[in-house]
């Protein structure tokens, strides 16, 4: 189960990158037609959704790496005990949070394919499939949660510590600056 779940969130990082690319794609191919004198008004509606898709399949590959802005501050003050506790009130907090947000993107998405509700910019898509990517997105991330849950209730410490530590020992700090 753990290379599964490793091997998702990698998959869901490299969707998010897929659309960086995709994004940067159509904004320099954007500016090339432009220079052409050719419309290109959809191409924006279009960017505007890869880059909600890029942000939320990005998000759970984020998380589990540890490059989520945390505030460590009192977590580096207090004993280990007392920083397991809060590690795990903060995973109980945020399941919770991230689990009400994946519940409601889901049925948001749901609702736009039920109503068949069209985009009203320039290209007339049904919003069910950019909104697949903010339902998909929120369900890969609350599943990480829960997974850093049920490592630190077992004991074990969280991947993105873990993670994090194992970087500042080979010296790279680049993901605090």
């Amino acid at each position: 189960m753990r290379r599964f779940l490793d091997r998702l969130y990698l998959a869901a990082g490299a969707v998010g990158a897929l659309f960086i690319l995709a994004i940067c794609v159509l904004m320099i191919g954007q500016s090339v037609m432009r220079e052409l004198g050719i419309r290109t008004g959809a191409v924006n509606d279009v960017v505007s959704w890869c880059c909600a898709a890029a942000a939320f399949f990005s998000m759970s590959h984020a998380f589990k790496h540890g490059d989520f802005v945390r505030v460590t501050l009192l977590l580096e003050a207090v004993s280990p005990v007392w920083r397991r506790r809060l590690e795990i009130a903060a995973l109980l907090i945020g399941s919770c949070a991230v689990g009400y947000l994946a519940w409601w993107a889901c049925k948001f998405t749901y609702e736009s394919w039920e109503f068949n509700d069209v985009a009203q910019g320039l290209l007339p898509m049904p919003m069910w499939i950019p909104q697949l990517s903010f339902a998909i997105g929120s369900v890969l991330l609350w599943v990480a949660v829960v997974d850093e849950l049920v490592l630190v209730l077992q004991g074990q410490t969280p991947t993105y510590v873990r993670l994090v530590q194992e970087r500042h020992a080979r010296g790279d700090f680049s993901s605090d600056v």
